[in-house]
């Protein structure tokens, strides 16, 4: 995992040349939604890009991580099927229903059912390096999906830029990530990781917290600001130094988010004192994206470590497929 995460860079590289060479069968048309499916590490980019194009689109764009799709799909409807393996059954059930709905779908994945489906339909389907654990190629996956965006007409080709940028940022920022990854690990390690974020950051944190699962094998639960501050706030009301609280900030985060985060610092300090901030980098929302999905990659890999635990290993997820392909 280590080596995967130090390639990061290089992968997103990689993911710009998928992008920029892959020649697109389906024409712009006249879109009245967008819905990604997919889930975990095939998923979660599509969370991300979510919140990068709330405030762009005029028209819904969804992320669906269930076997069924919303009822509204149709002939109008942009479906980007996203799964790395191209074997997620959840993601094939809802691929079918696209097909069945005569949506216009786009398939992102490194072969197996879908990449066999797509090809015998003559449908889009951009293919990804294959051999590696989803979650970490989620610069591939992600990357695909703002390309499938831009050639349908709905952002423009900025975000290659500012890739370009995220990944010499990276570079540069590398040992210096390493090392305070190492230094944030040794804060949590022991501890239940409670991350906050805004609303509009939540798919990075719920990438943070989809990364300790895996690779950290431990627990972790996330909220966003405001929508904690009408309830989970009020649960803070008992001593709690077994929990730490893992802040993601920007510094643009909108003004009043911020004063919130503030006032929730106070009222958190009277149960416990483990509070880590952890602020992006760059001035573009991808290079902060980037910059924080790999610190704290870096730090879910340490944190396996002190756990004395195998970053790589998905064992139960394997027995949960394993299971269900009997049934």
């Amino acid at each position: 995992m280590k080596e995967l995460i130090i390639n990061f860079p290089t992968q997103l590289k990689e993911a710009l040349i998928i992008g920029q060479s892959y020649r697109f069968r389906a024409e712009q048309k006249d879109f009245s939604n967008i819905i990604l499916t997919g889930l975990g590490g095939s998923g979660i980019g599509g969370s991300i890009v979510q919140n990068f194009v709330f405030d762009k689109l005029k028209i819904p764009f969804i992320v669906n991580k269930d076997y069924f799709l919303p009822s509204f799909v149709g002939k109008n409807s942009l479906v980007i099927v996203s799964s790395y393996s191209g074997n997620t059954e959840e993601t094939i059930a809802s691929m079918q229903q696209a097909l069945k709905a005569k949506a216009t779908v786009v398939c992102i994945t490194s072969g197996g059912k879908i990449a066999e489906l797509a090809k015998k339909k003559n449908m889009d389907c951009i293919l990804l390096p294959a051999g590696m654990p989803p979650r970490a190629c989620i610069g591939y996956s992600m990357t695909q999906v703002l390309f499938i965006l831009a050639h349908f007409g709905f952002i423009n080709n900025d975000f290659v830029k500012n890739i370009k940028s995220s990944i010499k940022q990276l570079q540069a920022d590398d040992k210096a990530m390493q090392k305070k990854a190492s230094n944030i690990a040794q804060k949590i390690n022991g501890k239940l990781p409670i991350i906050y974020a805004a609303a509009d950051f939540e798919g990075v944190a719920v990438r943070f917290r989809q990364q300790l699962n895996e690779n950290s094998k431990m627990l972790a639960w996330h909220n966003v600001i405001p929508e904690m501050n009408h309830n989970e706030l009020v649960g803070w009301r008992d001593k709690a130094d077994d929990k730490v609280v893992i802040i993601l900030r920007n510094e643009d985060d909108y003004e009043r988010v911020q004063t919130r985060m503030e006032i929730n610092k106070k009222i958190i300090k009277k149960y416990t004192s483990n509070i880590i901030e952890l602020t992006s980098q760059g001035k573009s929302y991808w290079e902060k994206v980037f910059y924080i999905i790999h610190l704290t990659d870096w730090v879910s890999v340490y944190l396996a470590e002190l756990r004395n635990q195998d970053a790589m290993e998905v064992k139960v997820i394997d027995y949960l497929k394993g299971t269900l392909a009997k049934s």
